[in-house]
């Protein structure tokens, strides 16, 4: 959620049992308008926050000229001192994957091990060799945010645009869905790079303005049934909640600009929500 509306935000998402205290509203407020300056983003949003055993990661966000391209995750532990996350790559998401199990720590520095025995050679006999798995906790962190905002960042359709120097920027034009269409999952669209997209047939791509529809739509998520989405507040607004990342809360007031994220949780997706639909 953008940093500039935290204290408005804050009470559309306060229905899920996602508050922060005041102090800590205090501090981001200050915290990051700084943290803007310094880093020159054209904006910071508020991402949230990972629960850890001994402390939590609060989570923010700058956006630079292209809003999808340029996305840049900082961590603290007290709202006010920032720390930059590492970029991402293949190659962590896989070390992460093998090491990483349980809940977080709560320190950057902390290292998982997984032992991982392959076995070389043919026969009954075959060689064992042991390899060790390493990847500390601030490398996790950095893989868990980019999976959640590749996984369930959500946008409204028509909220982002695409120039024709294929750069996605803020639509200034958007007023909001209107009332029944923000009750439909399909104008509702995943903030992330398109895998779904390419599938579409000629037919239904010819239907689509690539101005706008250049995003995956949250109804062709898989399995089924992967959103909850309610009308809460007196109806007025629309609250979509992700099954598969528990803790994730998309927002948007019908007939106005206003939407975002947030995500407080302890970080671990749940694989359980196929059996469970």
């Amino acid at each position: 959620m953008d940093a500039d509306s935290l204290y408005y935000s804050m009470e559309l998402v306060a229905g899920s049992g996602q508050i922060l205290s005041v102090e800590q509203r205090t501090a981001l407020q200050i915290s990051l308008v700084i943290l803007q300056k310094n880093y020159k983003f054209n904006r910071v949003l508020f991402w949230g926050k990972i629960l850890g055993l001994k402390v939590d990661y609060f989570i923010a966000q700058g956006r630079g000229e292209d809003e999808l391209e340029d996305r840049k995750s900082l961590y603290s532990f007290n709202c006010t001192d920032w720390f930059l996350l590492p970029a991402v790559t293949d190659h962590m998401i896989n070390e992460v994957s093998m090491a990483v199990k349980g809940r977080f720590v709560g320190d950057p520095s902390y290292v998982y091990e997984q032992l991982e025995i392959r076995k070389k050679g043919e026969g009954d006999d075959p060689e064992e060799e042991e390899i060790v798995h390493k990847v500390n906790e601030e490398h996790r962190l950095a893989v868990t945010v980019h999976q959640i905002d590749e996984e369930a960042s959500v946008a409204p359709r028509g909220a982002f645009m695409k120039n024709p120097h294929g750069l996605v920027q803020i639509n200034r034009s958007f007023v909001g869905l209107s009332q029944s269409e923000a009750g439909k999952l399909d104008n509702f669209l995943h903030f992330s790079k398109p895998k779904n997209l390419k599938k579409k047939s000629i037919l239904e791509m010819g239907e689509l303005n690539p101005a706008f529809d250049f995003l995956d739509v949250l109804n062709d998520d898989i399995p089924k049934g992967s959103w909850s989405l309610q009308f809460e507040c007196a109806s007025r607004v629309c609250v979509l909640r992700s099954l598969l990342w528990l803790g994730l809360t998309f927002y948007h007031v019908p007939m106005t600009p206003q939407h975002g994220y947030i995500y407080f949780g302890h970080g671990t997706k749940n694989l359980d929500l196929p059996f469970m639909l």
